[in-house]
């Protein structure tokens, strides 16, 4: 039997129209089903009620790039499960296996209205692993994902030069070259596995050794996936797109922290990127000319831009928190929230279910008094998928 949610008369902000409207929004089984100026009618009669009169609703929040699950709070060593050392090629990891689900991270991003991310292996490695996108709520990853398998981490700069000077990795030089002889293989491996008729009629005469490593990288040589690419520096960024072109591989680039200096290359190009985590101290050099300028100029030069916390370097709940200080520096309002909406859903492949509120769609909402983008924010319901996860506390009296 179907069950059913009525939004009554909220002030909509779609993230798809610039200017808000008042409207009923009708959920039927975790889906958007009808979205009307009035709904009336006998399934209305049966459905749980929200008066959203006075209120704003808008899409769910998406974090595009971030460590949500992996990594424990207040834990220490024994929840730190988003880097692998040792290696500093590891595509075979996937995220999934790593996450907590009861880490109350999870409770704290639907309680700023965060209700789908992208999360995965850190930027130790030049190859980290399998990113997957998942929604903050749930006892079981199983049961939240997405998207299972996303994108394929790898990292250039600082973090695979500090962490493998002694694998042989100590210039830009070697975590470029390491990258390529990666991809090369995975493409002489993929070959190797066609000429054996792999999987339909299999001559293991033919059939390479299991190779779990180039088995990962599959997905990314195929087109299934793309490379997401930890890059700060102006020349990491041109490094990533050079490679990517090379092999002709769909490409994200994340951080993006020069961007600012290279905003027209970047339109030219045309490859997504996500901005940040831009509060905080610049701990390290590449990240010298970080700032919440960077959004602004990079829509303004024709880029599709999203805003990222890397959390737990920013807390995930405050991603609207930094899509504010971006309007601050420059960033329109409605560009600021399609950067934490829907071109963050489009950024990591799932603008088909979530980041707009749209007929048909995952019903991810949050219903905020006031704007979400202000510190003294009062976010009133963060619903996923029909059901209310989070809510103000004097409501639930």
């Amino acid at each position: 039997m179907s069950s059913y949610l009525l939004i009554k008369q909220g002030n909509i902000h779609n993230a798809i129209d610039e200017e808000p409207f008042v409207a009923d929004i009708l959920v039927e089984d975790g889906k958007i089903k009808k979205i009307a100026p009035m709904l009336e009618g006998k399934i209305i009669n049966e459905a749980e009620v929200i008066d959203a009169t006075g209120i704003d609703i808008y899409p769910g929040f998406v974090d595009a790039h971030c460590h949500l699950g992996l990594d424990g709070y207040a834990v220490g060593f024994p929840g730190e499960d988003f880097n692998e050392l040792g290696d500093p090629v590891t595509p075979q990891l996937s995220a999934i296996d790593a996450i907590n689900p009861q880490d109350e991270t999870f409770q704290m991003a639907r309680e700023g209205g965060v209700t789908c991310v992208s999360t995965g292996p850190g930027s130790s490695n030049i190859i980290g692993g399998t990113f997957c996108v998942i929604k903050t709520y749930g006892k079981r990853v199983d049961d939240m994902i997405v998207k299972e398998k996303s994108a394929m981490k790898i990292a250039f700069g600082e973090n695979p030069k500090n962490c493998y000077k002694d694998k042989g990795v100590y210039s830009r030089m070697s975590v470029a070259a390491k990258l390529r002889e990666v991809l090369h293989q995975a493409i002489i491996y993929d070959h190797k596995l066609k000429e054996a008729g792999y999987p339909d009629k299999i001559d293991y005469s033919k059939l390479p050794p299991y190779d779990a490593k180039l088995e990962a990288m599959l997905p990314v040589i195929h087109g299934e996936i793309p490379l997401k690419a930890h890059a700060h520096r102006a020349d990491d960024i041109y490094t990533a797109i050079r490679i990517a072109k090379e092999f002709g591989l769909d490409l994200r680039i994340d951080h993006t922290t020069d961007g600012a200096l290279i905003a027209d290359d970047l339109a030219k190009e045309g490859f997504p990127v996500a901005v940040g985590p831009s509060f905080g101290h610049a701990s390290k050099y590449e990240l010298k000319n970080k700032g919440f300028h960077t959004p602004a100029v990079l829509v303004e030069a024709g880029c599709q831009v999203s805003i990222i916390t890397d959390s737990p370097v920013i807390e995930e709940r405050y991603l609207p928190l930094c899509a504010g200080r971006a309007i601050h520096s420059g960033l329109s309002e409605f560009e600021a929230l399609r950067a934490i909406t829907l071109n963050a859903a489009k950024h990591i492949g799932v603008e088909d279910r979530v980041g707009s509120i749209e007929e048909g769609k995952d019903a991810d909402f949050v219903l905020v008094k006031g704007t979400p983008f202000a510190v003294d924010t009062r976010i009133l319901y963060t619903i996923i998928d029909g059901k209310i996860v989070a809510q103000e506390p004097s409501l639930g009296k």
